[in-house]
């Protein structure tokens, strides 16, 4: 007996439950015995090794390597650096037994690794030819979080965190642009999901950086997220860990260090950015299965039929991630809304009169609109579909990012808009009015943008601050967040 696809809570009711819904019924998740932790089934691990191929491949373009340092970090290492440790003290899970016996020193379950890296990087930098240093490592980190929710924060999550060295600020602070913008190449190119690039506030910056670089995109209930960033943390942690090397010149000098790092929190934004009431709507660079052949046929034709689909796929085969759903049991209705959830860019319709006349029928899941098209030319016809679907994504997130931008001169009007959107604003700087604002509307300075031609750019009305109406020397984005 056909089981029913249960209902997705529509994300104009309640975008909360519609996201809830939709990671548990396209099986993208589970919930783990412990409070926090989720499992991450094959989909979305799919999805995630997607992802970390892409990166990958920018991160080694760019001559990193890839290496593993320790999960457990000595409780000496990790209060080294004192404003490092100040930030991430609240959330650090430590390991206080081993074997059954009490340990001499905690050990710090990693939140983070700057403090391990520092100590091994010490030991192997000794000369201005030893720089520099890039290394990227794909690990888990584990934060303990009072509030989580799947993908977005969780208390275990898996991520790629870079860590280099270099002998001048100069070379540093390029490194720290230019991994930002192999994230922006990811989130634009690959999840085809927009970004507004910038510099985190003081206040926001991460703990121990002299600047965080950050990319926010916007979701579909207008919240930001923070995808990916890019910290310079100028000779903090050189000089906290004696990372030290003799320059050319003869003299002893400290590295100029950097750290950048996205995690499984993109799988969120994914879902976020592109999922309708139906499910996921996958971008085809990262879809599991880029194209499903659903057969429409029962009886005397159900034989011709299936051949006529495994034909298809083989053909289709050495091109895209096809799949055939050859299962008895569902009806071709059930199968159409059953990879709908699951978001796959491309489906195929086959039945006998499809066969008769020659064709297949598309339906693509970014509009849902359904086509006959010509077999002969299905490989061409599939690839250009595809091509289309990845680039229409693209442009419905980029058109609801610049319908929901809005230049302000006072915070109370991101308030009347009900502080749906990116407010594009004035910040004369001060912390109090930061405070003041996350106080009074839950909305915390994203970013101050770097604009580009490549950025939005709402236009700028005024001088001065939105808060509190003095000069401004920032131009920033103020937005709720997850």
């Amino acid at each position: 007996m056909e089981k029913a696809l249960k209902e997705v809570t529509p994300k104009s009711e309640d975008f909360s439950k519609w996201y809830t819904d939709v990671v548990r019924k396209a099986d993208l998740m589970d919930y783990a015995p412990v409070k926090g932790f989720i499992v991450i089934r094959p989909y979305a691990y799919r999805i995630w090794e997607f992802i970390q191929s892409d990166l990958d491949a920018r991160f080694r373009a760019t001559g990193h390597q890839n290496a593993y340092f320790p999960l457990l970090i000595p409780q000496s290492l990790l209060t080294r650096e004192a404003e490092h440790v100040q930030g991430f003290s609240p959330e650090v899970a430590w390991v206080t037994r081993g074997g059954g016996e009490e340990l001499a020193e905690p050990l710090a379950v990693r939140p983070t690794s700057e403090t391990i890296v520092g100590e091994m990087y010490a030991r192997w930098i000794q000369s201005y030819r030893d720089l520099p240093v890039l290394i990227n490592q794909w690990s888990n980190v584990v934060r303990w979080e009072k509030a989580t929710r799947p993908f977005l924060r969780t208390t275990e999550f898996l991520w790629q965190e870079g860590h280099t060295v270099h002998r001048t600020e100069a070379e540093a602070r390029a490194e720290t642009e230019q991994q930002l913008e192999a994230y922006r190449g990811l989130l634009e190119e690959t999840l085809a999901i927009p970004v507004v690039a910038g510099v985190k506030s003081a206040g926001e910056r991460f703990a121990g950086a002299v600047e965080t670089y950050t990319l926010e995109a916007m979701m579909g209930d207008g919240r930001a997220l923070q995808t990916a960033t890019s910290h310079f943390l100028g000779q903090n942690f050189s000089r906290a860990f004696n990372i030290q090397f003799l320059d050319e010149d003869g003299e002893l000098k400290y590295g100029w260090t950097t750290s950048w790092g996205a995690s499984t929190r993109l799988l969120g934004g994914l879902i976020m950015v592109h999922g309708d009431d139906r499910g996921l709507r996958l971008p085809p660079r990262v879809a599991p299965i880029q194209v499903v052949v659903v057969p429409i046929a029962k009886g005397s034709d159900r034989e011709a039929v299936l051949a006529y689909c495994r034909a298809l796929q083989l053909r289709l085969g050495a091109h895209v991630r096809v799949h055939l759903d050859e299962r008895d049991e569902f009806t071709p209705g059930y199968k159409f809304n059953d990879w709908e959830m699951r978001g796959v860019p491309l489906r195929l319709e086959v039945g006998p009169r499809d066969i008769a006349r020659g064709q297949v029928v598309f339906a693509r899941r970014d509009n849902g609109e359904k086509t006959p098209v010509i077999a002969d030319d299905l490989p061409e016809a599939v690839d250009a579909t595809l091509n289309e679907i990845q680039k229409a994504l693209y442009a419905q997130a980029q058109a609801r990012m610049q319908a929901l931008s809005f230049a302000i001169q006072d915070y109370h009007e991101a308030v009347a808009r009900d502080r749906r959107g990116f407010f594009w604003g004035n910040w004369c700087g001060r912390q109090a009015c930061a405070d003041r604002l996350q106080e009074e509307t839950s909305m915390t300075i994203r970013c101050l943008p770097l604009l580009t031609e490549h950025d939005l750019q709402p236009q700028r009305s005024g001088n001065d601050c939105a808060v509190c109406h003095g000069p401004a020397e920032h131009r920033a984005v103020f937005a709720r967040a997850y």
